[in-house]
């Protein structure tokens, strides 16, 4: 169970959120939906602990409070950010940093060789060559190819909460059915994971239907529904 209680976000001491709730079961999908500027991205990185955000409220996470942890404790217990805009790390190859990622969070660790087979049968889900782990991190990666390695993060690390922050933007038709194809498949790996699925558009939400969706205006919650809202929202804009 993740939630969100009274929760008001500042940056610099301007306050971009403002007195958040919302509350995601075990299992089940949370679509975030609102216009450019409305603070989606924000809430995204407040819950996963960037330092840059100021938090008033309390986030709770598997029945406690995680909003005084800092980032890497947070995704030690199980939380998980896909980027937006993911850093290019020339020095760094994909998997280097899944493997490093992979044993942070996991006691149970996978020699370099155990890891390859496993690495290996997870890009086969994406369609992937293993070619692909031994380029550089995002460096002169396609927008494809940077939601591919998102969605590689999240079938190796399997979080219990997975906060998709726009994966979805700016993906043609078969981009969209690859991610979407692959986070159905983490959700059958990982049947309890939660998902903060942060989107502009209703397209995705064909594909992955949310069991709730909140509309985030102005850094406020004005709106919330089932996913007959997405389309609401599709049909009408956010004057719904």
């Amino acid at each position: 169970m993740f939630k969100i209680k009274n929760v008001s976000v500042f940056i610099d001491k301007k306050k971009i959120i403002t007195n958040i709730n919302l509350t995601v079961p075990s299992g089940q999908i949370c679509a975030l939906m609102g216009p450019n500027g409305s603070g989606k991205s924000t809430l995204a990185h407040a819950i996963m602990g960037h330092p840059a955000y100021k938090v008033m409220g309390d986030i709770i996470f598997d029945g406690k409070s995680v909003t005084e942890l800092s980032a890497d404790k947070r995704a030690r217990l199980g939380i998980f950010l896909s980027f937006q805009q993911p850093i290019a790390l020339p020095g760094v190859t994909v998997f280097t940093f899944l493997y490093e990622a992979y044993h942070a969070i996991n006691e149970n660790k996978h020699a370099a060789k155990d890891f390859t087979a496993l690495l290996k049968k997870k890009m086969s889900i994406l369609n992937t060559d293993f070619s692909f782990s031994q380029r550089a991190l995002n460096d002169g990666f396609s927008g494809g190819e940077k939601k591919r390695f998102e969605l590689l993060q999240l079938l190796i690390l399997q979080p219990k909460l997975a906060i998709l922050d726009e994966i979805d933007s700016g993906l043609d038709v078969d981009a969209l059915h690859m991610v979407a194809s692959g986070i159905q498949y983490a959700r059958k790996e990982n049947p309890s994971m939660s998902i903060v699925l942060i989107t502009h558009y209703q397209r995705i939400l064909q594909y992955i239907i949310p069991d709730v969706v909140y509309v985030l205006k102005d850094g406020h919650i004005c709106s919330s529904g089932d996913a007959t809202l997405a389309l609401k929202i599709d049909e009408h804009g956010y004057a719904v």
